[in-house]
């Protein structure tokens, strides 16, 4: 039983990650101290896709699910997962590129909106 609740809470952790990768620079808009994590978390994406690196909550989950005595995930998270349930395999690059313009655009309008902020600030007390 142990086993199999530490599988499922790493998979829901994981969940949340990936979407925390895709929204977290537009939360950071709202809260500009949510920037450094997305920024540990953007770099930790790119990375582990150029470079093939695992990543150590696949690894987790695996290993939870083998002592649950369960098959274990032959494949990453996001192959066992999101390729092939989610969106079909062939748009695996589309969806990369996507991800990564979504976080572009984020930090973009967290730069202009920290530009804006600070002019207007510095307008009301001159």
């Amino acid at each position: 039983m142990g086993y199999r609740l530490v599988a499922e809470a790493t998979m829901v952790v994981h969940f949340g990650l990936l979407v925390f990768l895709v929204v977290g620079g537009f939360l950071a808009w709202r809260w500009p101290w949510v920037i450094w994590p997305h920024l540990a978390m953007a770099t930790w994406g790119l990375t582990s896709t150029v470079f093939g690196w695992h990543c150590p909550l696949t690894a987790l989950e695996d290993w939870a699910r083998q002592g649950a005595g369960e098959a274990g995930l032959s494949r990453g998270f996001i192959d066992t997962y999101l390729t092939g349930v989610v969106y079909p395999a062939r748009y695996t690059t589309l969806i990369q590129v996507t991800v990564g313009v979504i976080v572009a655009i984020s930090w973009f309008g967290f730069v202009l909106r920290r530009r804006r902020l600070h002019r207007e600030k510095t307008l009301t007390t001159t």
